[in-house]
């Protein structure tokens, strides 16, 4: 089974518990992590076209789409409908008449070359089949000047903290996944997407061969969160 298949089937088995398990795992902090990217994407002097590639079920849509300027255009997209289906229904009783979400691939973007003032991704890249090509989709459908943000998990640089991380990520992570939605692969698929996923100095590499000419690296709470910035010049 291709591995976009296959993170489709796991996003729709675990989406009715995804969102109570990702807050009570992340202990929070990712509501942060958030905050943070938002106020990097959004401008509130000026109406955009903003894209969020896997958009899961809402909640990264949705904080940008409340912090946009009046008249701007946020767009989901997912290749899980299991996801997007709860992400509607929370944009539904939020009363957002901004955003629309998108069953989507972010490898064949249904969109227009410069279609974007802003593109997000949160938590979601390394699940990428092919990350090179995303990239360069994304990458594309940007205008002249726009940003594409990246917030993704990662392993911590300090080897005590990479040591507790990895015994909560590795042990711990999966006896609550399994616990709460019955599903202990999903939870050691995910620890095991960070632990893969490139190192800051190769992704950054690979985000400027992508067309990016200037890309920022912010950690986040010691390291366990990255946030990129790449630039279209």
């Amino acid at each position: 089974m291709a591995k976009k298949e296959g993170i489709k089937r796991l996003f729709d088995n675990i989406a009715p518990d995804y969102d109570k398990l990702n807050h009570i795992l992340s202990l929070n902090i990712d509501k942060g992590w958030r905050k943070r990217a938002v106020r990097e994407i959004t401008d509130v002097s000026a109406a955009q076209n903003i894209l969020d590639v896997a958009c899961g079920t809402g909640d990264f849509t949705i904080e940008i789409a409340r912090c946009a300027a009046a008249g701007s255009r946020i767009v989901g997209i997912d290749i899980s409908e299991g996801m997007l289906e709860i992400g509607r229904e929370k944009v539904k009783r939020a009363s957002l008449t901004n955003v629309e979400m998108f069953e989507g691939d972010c490898e064949a973007l249904q969109y227009e070359d410069s279609s974007f003032d802003r593109i997000s991704v949160g938590f979601g890249v390394r699940n990428f089949e092919h990350l090179e090509i995303g990239l360069g989709e994304m990458y594309r459908v940007l205008v002249k000047g726009g940003k594409l943000v990246i917030l993704e998990l990662s392993v911590p640089s300090n080897a005590y903290l990479r040591w507790c991380y990895k015994l909560y990520f590795l042990r711990i992570l999966p006896a609550i996944g399994d616990f709460v939605s019955g599903n202990r692969g999903a939870y050691e698929y995910l620890p095991a997407s960070v632990l893969n996923f490139p190192a800051p100095d190769r992704f950054i590499a690979m985000m400027k061969a992508a067309g990016f000419a200037v890309v920022e690296h912010t950690p986040l709470t010691f390291g366990i969160c990255r946030m990129y910035v790449g630039k279209k010049e």
